[in-house]
């Protein structure tokens, strides 16, 4: 059965609405309608800071567990983390900003 909070999100929620979850650096995001696909519900995963703000604007959005399936093997292949470890090297330090966490939290 579905959860009944997901259910009044889809209904309810506006537009582009973010909900943070119980997950560190998961969040759920309500998709409007596009051409004939109706809104939905999509989960986006984005590094958070130390406040538990993302941090970055735009985070990978999963559609379905088969996409989380396909982004998993992508992330577990050795060479990529070969590659980001070689990016590492000759990319210059970053600072990250922090934010002030949100107070409403979806419990997962």
């Amino acid at each position: 059965m579905a959860d009944e909070r997901l259910i009044q999100f889809l209904n309810d929620g506006k537009d582009w609405e973010k909900k943070a979850t119980s997950i560190p650096g998961v969040f759920l995001l309500r998709m409007p309608t596009f051409k004939s696909r109706p809104p939905s519900i999509v989960v986006e995963v984005n590094p958070v800071d130390t406040s538990g703000s993302p941090t970055k604007k735009r985070g990978i959005i999963i559609r379905s567990s088969s996409e989380l399936e396909q982004i998993r093997n992508i992330l577990t292949n050795a060479k990529l983390e070969q590659l980001t470890k070689s990016v590492d090297e000759v990319n210059p330090e970053s600072k990250v900003g922090t934010k002030s966490p949100s107070s409403d939290v979806f419990e997962i």
